[in-house]
């Protein structure tokens, strides 16, 4: 990939860098700005050569969000912040025209026009029209394939952020873990983890499987799961994965009745490995298996970790928490990511004690299965 230490020329240099604002909210106001932080770096580095800097980011899933707030929170951060309440179009272009160098333009939700998710060529092509040059620093996103990842680059010269630089070097230096190395994968959803399963099971030591993902394997096993999540994978599959003996499971849970999924963590209790009840649900990993994590963990020279050991949304984050910490105070390069994930250690004031914390969840675990992702490999198609 070039990087923007590549880019010729900065100086009244309209750029458009494709960053990750896609910040979470709690009651109105930003719940945690981790990523904006992060995005910090790569248009400090391009406001102090003289380039006129225009953002573009999504905000939430179905672009109904306004990044204006984003931008008065961004603008607390790093000086000379203007927002723009249109994406394309003459008001975009003429808020790029009186933007000074070194100062910075954050346009309206990407997401807020149909063209974004459809990569249309065409909204594609009237982003690319705003400036000469394309950064992309946006690894959370580069799994997509959507306008702003994967179709302006065939219109610009086009140029790797410096975090999207540190990600793909962090997260490639996981695929070589030294040893002895463990991988925990949690959350939900199997068919988006199978690929990333198999790739870690061939690299790692041990891989522990947690979360909800975890009761697909424990019914494998023969365990009653009660009415836990499953995700009804092909049980074909999960016997070959279970037969891997580098493949660690949850030797106890938290439980609750099933009935009361969501309301009650009061009436949660401990299950040990085979003993959940038919109207019972697992919500997280009971305490003899956050041991077993820690005394991995203590070994590991090595660590990777993406995705919660319980249904974190719902308040069941001890394991998860306690697993945070067994990593914080390990000796491991340890590498983390996934939103829960990340948001478990920003709670615990732990990010410095991790070797490197990912802005991504689905686009790191892609990485980690395939070794590139469609943006990254959007700058050796345009050919520009």
């Amino acid at each position: 990939m070039r990087s923007i230490r590549d880019i010729p020329v900065f100086t009244n240099i309209p750029i458009l860098v494709r960053t990750s604002l896609n910040v979470p909210f709690a009651n109105g106001s930003i719940a945690n700005d981790y990523r904006l932080e992060r995005a910090l770096p790569t248009i400090r580095y391009l406001c102090e050569r003289g380039a006129r800097v225009v953002l573009i980011s999504h905000l939430g899933e179905q672009g109904t969000e306004s990044l204006a707030p984003v931008a008065s929170a961004f603008g607390k951060l790093i000086k000379n912040v203007s927002f723009c309440p249109t994406t394309i179009g003459e008001g975009a272009r003429a808020a790029v025209r009186a933007l000074l160098p070194g100062h910075i333009l954050i346009l309206e939700n990407l997401r807020r026009n149909a063209g974004e998710k459809k990569n249309d060529p065409s909204f594609a092509r009237e982003l690319a029209g705003l400036a000469d040059v394309f950064v992309q620093d946006s690894f959370d996103t580069c799994h997509r394939g959507h306008a702003s990842i994967i179709g302006v680059p065939n219109y610009l010269p086009s140029y790797a952020g410096l975090l999207l630089e540190e990600e793909v070097r962090e997260l490639s230096r996981a695929l070589t873990p030294v040893h002895p190395s463990l991988a925990v994968i949690g959350g939900a959803k199997f068919s988006t983890k199978e690929a990333v399963l198999m790739t870690l099971l061939q690299r790692y030591d041990h891989v522990f499987v947690g979360g909800a993902l975890a009761n697909d394997f424990l019914k494998g096993a023969g365990q009653e799961v009660g009415r836990s999540l499953i995700s009804g994978t092909d049980a074909r599959l999960v016997k070959r994965l279970l037969a891997n003996p580098k493949l660690v499971l949850p030797i106890d849970s938290v439980v609750v009745p099933a009935r009361l999924v969501g309301k009650m963590r009061s009436k949660s209790r401990t299950a040990s490995f085979g003993d959940v009840r038919p109207d019972e649900a697992i919500q997280d990993q009971g305490p003899e298996t956050a041991g077993l994590l820690a005394g991995l963990a203590h070994k590991a020279k090595t660590i990777l970790w993406n995705g919660p050991l319980g249904r974190y949304e719902d308040g069941f984050a001890d394991a998860t928490d306690a697993f945070a910490r067994a990593v914080a105070a390990s000796r491991a390069h340890s590498i983390v990511g996934g939103g829960d994930t990340v948001a478990s250690i920003a709670r615990l004031d732990l990010v410095p004690r991790f070797s490197f914390v990912s802005t991504g969840g689905g686009a790191m675990l892609d990485f980690l299965a395939k070794g590139t992702l469609p943006g990254l490999q959007a700058f050796d198609k345009s050919g520009i």
